[in-house]
């Protein structure tokens, strides 16, 4: 069912192990070219435009595009107060740990009469798009919601795709969520053509966004791709993974468990255990063969977990386990080992990392108070989460008084007319002249 990769006695360079272990086949460049022609007709289209669009992609025409308020709050008044007692309490750990993300401004006094304050300004305007595919998310409008409120967004919209079991509504549970933080702007548009909606914006529909931010299909990610510098993204986000690192410490129906969870997601999702303990591996491998059969979603994860993007890795030790770890880079990364904090400090590269065998992915896919829109494809190498600092642009405001700009200019003089750029030199110059 899941292949086996062997790194024992092998020690590879960065690519090497990368090359090894491969990700899903997942041509954006491909994808960008079939959306090209969505994207325009939503460039120059109207409303009817995007009701065609829903009824080629979604199968259904939505009830109305922006849903009324009322919708909205009916869809919370409906809810399962169970349901929405768990999304309360989720709301209310988020909103925990993303108040900590907060950024304070800074002056800093260069030298006398010379000052630099830095400022942290949220964007005007946020387009969040939250997947409606093979499965419901309310959580992801948690993820996205709760952090561009503390950073401060003025204007959220959401939007996701109508459901034909809704009557071309997005489905309840996102509703009954948008309702819940207060977010009354909310399209049934899903797709290419939401990010297209969100980066152009049409008049009397939807007003255009500075950015977009969530997670979705491989279109989505296209849309991104190709509308980013008319909009602002957060990520490409790709493929869910999760990555395991565990030694002989390890339980093997746990480890089983929680690599079937993320491959649950999609058949292109990523499952990967790391281990130094060929018995952990025997055993992961039978408990997967066990468990899966038994799941709802068998034939999908069957085919994740068979996939070339899902293996389980030998490896020496711990320490070559944790070059393994960093030269994948995983969106996802549990550490199931003796002592877990101690292998975690030599982690540099993870979309998140979740520690010893009570801190499951699934705990922070929902309620752990992290935020669950982490960088996908290796790109945790150089890119961070989802966060209120994803919402926030840093601006400096500079003021000098007469004498720092007397004592400064000489050498701003100097830096123009070496860079060969005169009229830069004249601009000090013209204010020496004029004191």
């Amino acid at each position: 069912m899941i292949r086996t990769v062997d790194f024992r006695g092998r020690v590879l360079t960065k690519a090497g192990y990368r090359s090894e272990l491969p990700r899903a086949d997942l041509d954006v460049s491909e994808a960008m070219k079939l959306i090209a022609p969505i994207l325009e007709r939503v460039r120059t289209g109207n409303e009817e435009t995007l009701i065609e669009l829903a009824k080629e992609f979604d199968v259904v025409e939505p009830m109305q595009l922006r849903i009324p308020a009322l919708i909205i709050s009916q869809a919370l008044s409906s809810l399962d107060p169970k349901i929405r007692q768990a999304l309360e309490i989720s709301i209310e750990r988020i909103r925990t740990v993303h108040e900590n993300q907060s950024k304070d401004g800074a002056i800093t006094s260069v030298v006398d009469g010379g000052r630099v304050s830095e400022k942290w300004i949220p964007v005007d305007r946020v387009g969040l798009y939250v997947p409606g595919g093979k499965a419901v998310y309310p959580s992801s409008v948690m993820m996205n919601v709760i952090p561009a409120q503390i950073a401060g967004v003025p204007s959220i919209a959401v939007a996701s795709p109508p459901q034909k079991n809704f009557d071309g509504l997005p489905h309840p549970t996102i509703l009954a969520t948008c309702a819940l933080l207060g977010i009354d702007e909310v399209y049934a548009i899903g797709g290419a053509q939401a990010v297209a909606l969100f980066a152009y914006g049409m008049e009397n529909i939807c007003e255009k966004v500075d950015m977009v931010t969530g997670p979705g299909n491989i279109y989505v990610a296209a849309a991104k791709r190709a509308l980013r510098g008319i909009v602002g993204i957060d990520s490409e986000a790709g493929p869910t993974e999760i990555a395991i690192l565990a030694d002989e410490s390890a339980i093997a129906s746990e480890v089983a468990a929680d690599l079937i969870s993320q491959a649950e997601h999609d058949t292109i999702a990523a499952a990967i255990l790391v281990t130094s303990s060929e018995m952990l591996a025997d055993q992961v491998a039978l408990e997967l063969k066990s468990r899966v059969a038994r799941t709802k979603h068998h034939e999908r994860i069957a085919m994740a977990l068979s996939g070339v993007q899902s293996a389980i890795v030998l490896v020496d030790s711990m320490e070559q386990g944790t070059d393994v770890i960093n030269a994948y880079a995983p969106e996802h990364l549990e550490i199931q080992t003796k002592i877990p904090g101690d292998d975690s400090a030599r982690i540099r590269n993870a979309g998140a990392v979740f520690l010893g065998r009570f801190s499951p992915v699934s705990l922070g896919d929902y309620s752990a108070g992290s935020n669950h829109v982490l960088p996908t494809g290796g790109c945790a190498c150089h890119s961070s989460g989802l966060s209120v600092h994803t919402f926030l642009k840093s601006v400096h405001f500079i003021e000098y008084d007469e004498k720092a700009f007397i004592d400064i200019a000489p050498t701003v003089i100097t830096l123009a007319h070496s860079e060969d750029l005169p009229a830069h030199g004249e601009a000090m110059t013209i204010r020496l002249e004029n004191l």
